[in-house]
Formats: structure tokens, C-alpha cells, sequence
């Protein structure tokens, strides 16, 4: 027998897991990856720091220069990309298991540009008045009020996910056109804040403003995307199997469509309108471990992690001092994979 093909079975009285080894091995290695790059990407900037030095630092046991600039400024720029890496490749895997679509991603359908408007929403009316804690909250209502207005634009005696897909491409171009135009209406400040924001980076950011509003969203809605996953799992034999097993299959696409839709939003208030992440994740975590959902939302998780680790570490590390925005690198890599998507789907 293939040893990749060999699983562990874990039972109890309330549970029964198949876990597969080689999903195991897979997303112990990405989570050696990630740890690894996380560290090297932290050492990284005007002032190097070796690995070694950067673990001290993060346990509070290196040199005091170190300790400062580890702790303080850079780990959590780290912190966060990994969270809204992770946060937008898991919403992408559950999209397009959703909607069965291979193209379905947080900025192809329009949820990224609603999540965008929410936020610079947020920038010119309100940010000078209200605590930073409330900008996901409205990240996450643009994010749902574009998926309606979306769903709403697509249904023609029901909702192709094709033509899900293009209205949703044209409807995060307009909504991206009136953030635009928020933008230049504004105070500089507002111009500043929003293009960094739109163009999609994790500079700047600290503790107190991003990771620590960022968690609470990431630590309720992870655990409950990954329980209700498993619906998907049935879901993809078809809605009559689903049903004569007794899944409730729209409830359950609904319940996860929401999950999916507030953990985007809740990821681009802080990291910005990164694209393809969504896109590129579940697809290379697919090609590792199969189109299982309790392996594939784990290793999209870590792919998403590494992916925006690493455009942020080129973004600024390729032309210093300058800080380039990690978005202009995910789309430099996403744009031609979504073409190749789209074209490889053509005659579906």
C-alpha cells in the first residue's frame, strides 16, 4: 500500500476523525515553513538581526536594542500579514467550495472591493471620532452589503457562477471607482491613508492598532469555518445525496457564506485590498493535498500565510527605503493565474 495514502481514524463517543497522513506531514511542514520564514522575514530591514538573535528577542532574553526593534516595530508587521494571509486563503477555499466555482475568490466576486469601500467609509467620516476597534466592523458591513447588492445583480431565474463572478468583477471596479473618488475629495491625510490601504500592506502597523483587533475576529471565526467545513465535504456529491444523508444544504451555505464574507472583511481592514491571495491558496493547497476540506482549509491557511509573508518581505527588501505594498506583488502573480483560469474554464 502507498504509505501517502495510509490514515489515522480518531474516535470517541461524540466524534469520528479520518485524519490522512499525508495531510498531516503537508501542514506540519507548511507550519515549519511559515514558523521559519516568519523568523527570517522578522531578522530582515536596515538593521539585520540573525535568526538566532531574533528567537532571543522574541522571548525578551536578547540584546536591548534588538528586543526593541523585534517587538515593537517589526514582528507585528510579521503577525498580521500571517493572520490576513491565512484569513483571506481560507474565505477563498470556502467560496469556492460555496459556489463551486474554481474562479470564486473574496476580490473576484466583489467582497475585498465592498470590505474597501466599508473601510475608507470609516477613514473620511469617522476616523478622527471613533476608536480603531470599529474599522473592521465596517470592512465587514461593505463586505456584506456587496455581496448582496452582488447576488442580487446575478440572479436570473437563479445564479450561475459565472455570471456570479463577472458581476462581481465589474461591481468591485465601481465600488473601487467611488473609494477613489472619497479619496481625492478628502484631506491629504485621508489620500494617504487610503491609497496605502487600497493597494494592499502591512506597514505601520502595531499591537495596540492591528493585531489585537484583528484576533478576536480570527479566533472566533476560524474554529467555527473549520466544523462547519465538513458540509462542504457532502455537499460536493450533490445536493440530492446531501440531502438524502440528511444535510441541510442551503442553510449550511448560507451559515459559511457569512463566516467567509466577515473574516475577508475583518482581514482587508487590516491588511488592505490584497488580491488573488483568496484565489492562489485553495488552489495550490488543493494540488498538495486533494479537495478534502479538513485538509484543504489548513494548508490554504498556511499557503495564504507564506504567499503574503513573502510579497511583503520582496515589497521591503527589493528597492530600500522604499516600502512597496505586498498587494502589487500578489497581483503581479494573480492576475495572469486568474487569466489562466478563466480561459481554462471557458467552454464550462
Amino acid at each position: 500500500m502507498n504509505p501517502w495514502n495510509r490514515h489515522l481514524v480518531l474516535r470517541g463517543k461524540l466524534f469520528s476523525y479520518l485524519i490522512h497522513k499525508k495531510a498531516v506531514t503537508v501542514t506540519l511542514l507548511l507550519l515549519l515553513a511559515t514558523v521559519a520564514l516568519m523568523i527570517i522575514s522578522t531578522g530582515i530591514g536596515s538593521v539585520f538581526i540573525s535568526p538566532p538573535n531574533v528567537v532571543r528577542a522574541i522571548f525578551g532574553v536578547g540584546d536591548g536594542t534588538n528586543d526593541m526593534i523585534v517587538r515593537a516595530l517589526r514582528l507585528p508587521r510579521i503577525v498580521v500579514a500571517c493572520l490576513v494571509g491565512a484569513s483571506l486563503a481560507v474565505s477563498g477555499a470556502i467560496l469556492q467550495g460555496v459556489v463551486r466555482n474554481s474562479l470564486a475568490s473574496p476580490d473576484t466576486i466583489g467582497i475585498t472591493g465592498g470590505a474597501t469601500l466599508g473601510a475608507v467609509t470609516y477613514f473620511f467620516f469617522f476616523s478622527d471620532k471613533i476608536t480603531i476597534h470599529l474599522l473592521p466592523v465596517f470592512a465587514v458591513a461593505g463586505a456584506f452589503a456587496a455581496a448582496l447588492l452582488i447576488y442580487i445583480l446575478a440572479w436570473k431565474h437563479g445564479v450561475t457562477p459565472l455570471r456570479l463572478v463577472l458581476i462581481g468583477i465589474g461591481f468591485s471596479a465601481a465600488m473601487s471607482s467611488i473609494s477613489y473618488m472619497m479619496m481625492i475629495s478628502g484631506p491629504i491625510v485621508l489620500a494617504n491613508q487610503s491609497m496605502t490601504f487600497m493597494t494592499g500592506s502591512v506597514y505601520g502597523v502595531s499591537w495596540a492598532k492591528a493585531v489585537l483587533p484583528l484576533l478576536p475576529w480570527i479566533i472566533v471565526l476560524l474554529p467555527l469555518i473549520f466544523v462547519y467545513s465538513r458540509h462542504i465535504n457532502i455537499q460536493e456529491l450533490g445536493e440530492d445525496v446531501a440531502r438524502s444523508v440528511g444535510s441541510h444544504v442551503q442553510r449550511q451555505r448560507f451559515v459559511l457564506l457569512l463566516f467567509s464574507i466577515a473574516l475577508a472583511g475583518a482581514a482587508v481592514a487590516f491588511g488592505g485590498a490584497i488580491g488573488f491571495i483568496g484565489l492562489m491558496a485553495p488552489h495550490i493547497a488543493r494540488k498538495l493535498v486533494g479537495p478534502s476540506f479538513g485538509a484543504l482549509l489548513p494548508v490554504s491557511a498556511f499557503m495564504g500565510a507564506i504567499v503574503l509573508l513573502l510579497a511583503d518581505l520582496i515589497g521591503r527588501s527589493l528597492l530600500p527605503p522604499l516600502d512597496i505594498p505586498a498587494g502589487v506583488f500578489t497581483a503581479c502573480i494573480g492576475a495572469p493565474f486568474f487569466v489562466y483560469l478563466l480561459y481554462r474554464s471557458r467552454n464550462h
